[in-house]
């Protein structure tokens, strides 16, 4: 065991104190602070110029019915300056000039909106809302029925909002959320999916490196074959860990010290200003229904609540380390039958396919999570990660998920017992090209 520490030890240092793990450390909490920072910083950056825009309606319909805002002016202007603001534009002072031609109800292309550059699109959506708005006013009025626009107005409003509860085994009642289980359920997989991927090849990359520097040949004299494969493995996983714990802790501190220093006495524009408003509410567990309207603080925590966030996360961490470590073993045999990064397609395909094929299940999940194929993917080791995370937020019985996490733990033992054998003779062979005839001799061979 004290062998196996000494190559955790050495993996583990010889990686962190490597350029690409350093930059890749401070570079990826800037990345991701970015996406956090950035559209706040656009927030604040919203167009304050007030534009004023001419209207020529030569129809004489639709006099006064598109309404200013704030930022936008429109001046109805007579047919006959038309021909004198096309000539002239730029000397207008018009931001833009809008022209109809024709009644809309019979021919809605006959509207067009002209100017020397390219409207924002809240010019051209302003507009359109207000016209779509008096054309359908109009239309009604022209049925001749009482109240029928309230009526239209009263049946638009009629929607139906089934609110989902959960029953526990005593009777107790937790609003629960559709919508929230799906997402979280899409998104515990495709990060059990993108991290055992990722991680899982650097210990192939790692073991090829290794045996093409023919290092492994001075290793080998003095440790055993199996206590270097799983050495490298456990301490990829916690240079992975330590990067990940890096992420998350650098990019709290960014986002914080640029919102202090950038955001925290700038003025913001009206929307901006009501977004963090928002946020302070929330992070000060406010009720938040005033601010965004249909919206409760309490109500989305209880939803939150029912899905037991502890044990989701607990359940998250044994599946993640499970199938790592058992495509990490996987992925180090792999590493160790080839000498070229040209010759790991051929084996490559049948690791992939397992875990894309169980990504595949995973979006189908939240539709039938009972369903016969989800429960298989969700048993089988090389499929369980992934599809099972997706499972979790709908309430796996209790028998299923130990019979799973049972499986994992077995099915990462054979694996490593597979790769190790593939393993202790591979690593100390080279120009040779090998095929899965190769390998079953190899197998063959560690059975002597």
């Amino acid at each position: 065991m004290s062998k196996i520490s000494l190559i955790i030890e050495r993996e583990y240092l010889s990686r962190v104190r490597k350029k690409s793990f350093i930059i890749m450390s401070i570079l990826g909490p800037i990345l991701f602070a970015a996406l956090m920072v950035i559209p706040a910083w656009l927030a604040t950056l919203e167009d304050d110029e007030a534009k004023v825009i001419a209207v020529i309606d030569n129809t004489g319909l639709y006099s006064e019915q598109i309404e200013d805002t704030e930022l936008l002016k429109f001046e109805f202007l007579s047919d006959q300056e038309e021909e004198k603001i096309r000539e002239n534009f730029p000397e207008s002072g018009y931001y833009a000039f809008l022209v109809i031609s024709d009644n809309l109800l019979n021919n809605k292309s006959a509207i067009r909106l002209y100017s020397d550059s390219q409207v924002t699109m809240d010019v051209k959506d302003h507009i359109e809302r207000s016209l779509t708005q008096h054309l359908k006013d109009a239309r009604l009025r022209s049925y001749d029925i009482s109240g029928l626009p309230d009526i239209i107005s009263e049946l638009e409003n009629i929607d139906v909002d089934i609110s989902t509860v959960k029953i526990g085994t005593d009777g107790t009642e937790k609003q629960s959320s559709a919508e929230l289980t799906m997402i979280i359920s899409m998104a515990f997989a495709f990060i059990s999916y993108m991290f055992i991927f990722i991680y899982g090849s650097q210990v192939m990359r790692g073991v090829m490196e290794e045996k093409t520097s023919r290092i492994v040949e001075v290793i080998v004299s003095s440790v055993r074959p199996f206590q270097l494969m799983m050495g490298k493995i456990i301490g990829l996983a916690m240079v992975a860990l330590t990067q990940i714990l890096l992420w998350v802790v650098l990019t709290i501190l960014i986002v914080t010290g640029v919102k202090s220093v950038f955001f925290e006495n700038s003025p913001m524009p009206d929307r901006a200003q009501a977004q963090v408003e928002m946020m302070q509410s929330i992070e000060a567990g406010e009720e938040t229904a005033q601010a965004v309207p249909g919206f409760n603080f309490d109500k989305t925590m209880e939803m939150v609540r029912s899905l037991e966030p502890m044990k989701t996360l607990l359940l998250f961490l044994f599946y993640f380390f499970g199938g790592y470590l058992l495509y990490s073993a996987l992925f180090a045999a792999v590493g160790a039958a080839i000498d070229h990064e040209s010759d790991q397609q051929q084996f490559m395909l049948p690791i992939t396919i397992p875990i894309i094929i169980a990504l595949y299940v995973a979006m189908i999940t939240f539709r039938n999570p009972q369903s016969d194929i989800v429960f298989w993917f969700s048993i089988i080791p090389l499929t369980s990660p992934v599809v099972m995370m997706a499972r979790i937020p709908f309430q796996v019985p209790l028998w299923e998920l130990l019979l799973s996490m049972t499986l994992l733990v077995a099915g990462f033992i054979f694996t490593t017992w597979l790769a190790g054998k593939i393993y202790r003779t591979g690593i100390l062979m080279y120009g040779k090209k090998v095929d899965y005839k190769e390998l079953w001799k190899w197998l063959r061979y560690s059975d002597k």
